[in-house]
């Protein structure tokens, strides 16, 4: 087969047969026409995994004020589960790709989400449902966690290594939109009844908010998604084929004997699980810690901006590590986190309202950082192993790195419990961060390091 033999060749439905995107004839011959348009519909769909994954986040701090009665521990639970489903998931995930292909992975794992969507459709409609059937919907909102494992992976091997960062910054950041989007719309779309008043067929609930009710259609935050799933999953099995690299389960085991993949997980779980699970709690944070004062703020209202800014500089950080490196964006990112971490700890447990502002200005700066080091990570991996392996390193890292909501929500929950404040988690998570600076600067950004990447 010729070199410009067009890229889109396929043997079957589901496998093309050739596919060498660092040869660069057959890229500009149609390969980086299949890659870009992969991209694009793996993205949407990856949004809609990470709009279900953090539905609950969204629904949990409105719960109490329609009936239902909790406590912050248990709901710091509800938060938690779809991290620990999430992170479970991805472990399987990793695997995937090279087994069944990125065609079968995208629009199966897509349609998935059917399962928690409706499931909270019709939970919460009725305050009198068991909580244990609540944790459960929560544990499986964590499929929309675990797609990311497969579906990055998969856009790992349609692209060249001088476009890796870009491509990969560009999947993940627009994918972690979903985290802002469904935290955004959610309080707008439960005030208004759908489809000629009856809120997607669902009944309304009395909502009680400083004395004040008023009726929601809370059953409209998963309902508006639904049809989202239904379309892109559909469209996906329509139009999607796999790269024609494969593996079975034993032998994608050779990423465990590699150092780089314990230190990047390490390094990951810095980035991305402070990012997930910061934003999977960002609004119980806010509740918690501001929420009884008089004039309290909404969490809903703010809490979205910070998935949101450290989405956008996930996507912006990815040319940047593709022009400097990963390992130096990474090391400047974790400064910043450490120094943000500081920072919150110090106005997480406030006196008053009039610290507000300034608690929500530096969690902003530590999702920004945690969004730049996000994406300098998944630079970095592909830099240090061959496609098939950096494909399941990458996988491998993300699943670990989605346990941040569960773990998070367990920290949160001891915290308040024990000291009624987040104070020791963030100076817990400054040490940490600081770990990773250090162990990234000696193994990768030094000068003289034996890997640099």
């Amino acid at each position: 087969m010729s070199a410009t033999t067009p890229a889109a060749t396929k043997a079957s439905a589901t496998w093309l047969t050739r596919w060498e995107p660092e040869d660069q004839a057959f890229w500009e011959g149609g390969g980086s026409a299949v890659a870009w348009r992969t991209l694009a519909l793996t993205t949407v769909n990856l949004t809609l995994a990470f709009a279900a994954w953090f539905l609950v986040s969204a629904l949990v701090v409105r719960l109490p004020q329609i009936g239902y009665t909790f406590t912050p521990s248990q709901l710091f639970w509800l938060t938690a589960m779809p991290g620990l489903a999430g992170g479970t998931l991805r472990l399987v995930h990793m695997f995937l790709t090279p087994m069944v292909g990125t065609r079968h992975v995208v629009s199966l794992s897509t349609l998935s989400l059917l399962v928690p969507l409706v499931g909270w459709f019709f939970a919460v409609q009725d305050p009198n449902v068991p909580y244990w059937v609540l944790l459960l919907l929560s544990f499986f909102a964590g499929l929309g966690g675990g797609n990311f494992s497969s579906f990055m992976p998969s856009t790992s091997l349609f692209f060249p290594k001088r476009l890796l960062g870009t491509a990969l910054a560009i999947q993940a950041g627009i994918g972690n939109l979903g985290v802002s989007i469904v935290q955004f719309v959610t309080p707008w779309i439960i005030g208004v009844a759908l489809l000629g008043g009856a809120a997607f067929m669902g009944d309304s609930q009395t909502l009680v908010k400083n004395g004040v009710e008023s009726q929601v259609h809370l059953q409209n935050a998963a309902a508006v998604f639904i049809p989202f799933v239904v379309v892109f999953g559909i469209t996906a099995w329509l139009l999607l084929k796999s790269v024609p690299v494969k593996a079975n389960f034993a032998e994608q085991f050779d990423i465990f004997k590699s150092r780089h993949n314990w230190s990047m997980t390490s390094l990951y779980m810095m980035t991305f699980g402070g990012f997930s699970g910061l934003a999977a709690t960002f609004p119980l944070l806010i509740k918690q810690g501001f929420g009884g004062f008089e004039g309290a703020p909404d969490p809903l209202k703010y809490a979205f901006w910070g998935p949101l800014v450290g989405s956008l500089a996930r996507v912006i950080a990815g040319p940047l590590s593709d022009k400097l490196g990963g390992a130096r964006v990474t090391q400047w990112a974790g400064v910043g986190m450490v120094a943000c971490a500081v920072m919150v700890a110090r106005f997480v447990s406030p006196d008053s309202l009039a610290s507000f502002p300034t608690f929500v200005g530096w969690m902003l700066a530590l999702f920004f950082f945690a969004g730049i080091g996000n994406a300098s990570t998944f630079k970095q991996m592909p830099m240090l192993f061959a496609p098939r392996q950096a494909a399941g390193v990458i996988g491998f890292t993300a699943a670990i790195a989605a346990y941040g909501p569960f773990l998070f929500g367990m920290l949160f929950a001891w915290s308040f419990g024990a000291f009624k404040s987040a104070v020791p988690v963030f100076y817990g998570l400054a040490g940490f961060f600081a770990f990773n600076v250090a162990l990234n600067w000696w193994m990768y950004a030094r000068r003289g390091a034996a890997n640099p990447c």
